[in-house]
């Protein structure tokens, strides 16, 4: 598992959590992410700052995006499977939330913010935030059936 270094698009050190998937050029946020794939050159398929050494297909580095470039190993927990992350692209009603723009502007403020996990929590008293979180959640993870008895 590598540390995160610096961010490729505005050098902040420590904090490029993500990955291109083309080019596996290192960035800390969605912005950041924009302004290097303005930029990037790399074609679909050739992952120029791929390791040495590793070919393509490897686990090292497999498909679009690869789970070290997205979690850490004490997130590991967290992980969603990449199907289930797919459902969400396809929800009509998660499309729906996402044109109201305050919630576009408290999803930004989010990826921009230096502490994520405070400001998540004052969002989690915002109404429209948690309608989101839910509707991400019931896509996710379908509650379950809960007192049904079997016939």
């Amino acid at each position: 598992m590598r540390a995160p270094g610096p961010c490729a698009g505005c050098g902040a050190g420590g904090a490029a959590r993500y990955r291109c998937p083309r080019c596996d050029t290192a960035y800390c946020s969605v912005p950041c992410c924009r302004t290097h794939r303005g930029r990037c050159s790399a074609g679909p398929g050739a992952p120029q700052g791929a390791p040495q050494g590793s070919p393509q297909g490897s686990p090292a580095a497999p498909g679009p995006w690869a789970l070290h470039d997205i979690l850490s190993e004490e997130d590991e927990q967290d992980r969603v499977p990449l199907h289930k992350l797919k459902l969400l692209g396809e929800s009509e009603e998660l499309k729906a939330l996402l044109l109201n723009p305050h919630l576009r502007q408290l999803l930004l403020a989010i990826d921009q913010a230096q502490d994520k996990s405070s400001l998540l929590r004052k969002l989690m008293q915002e109404p429209l935030f948690v309608e989101f979180a839910d509707c991400c959640l019931s896509i996710v993870e379908p509650p379950e059936k809960e007192n049904v008895l079997p016939e």
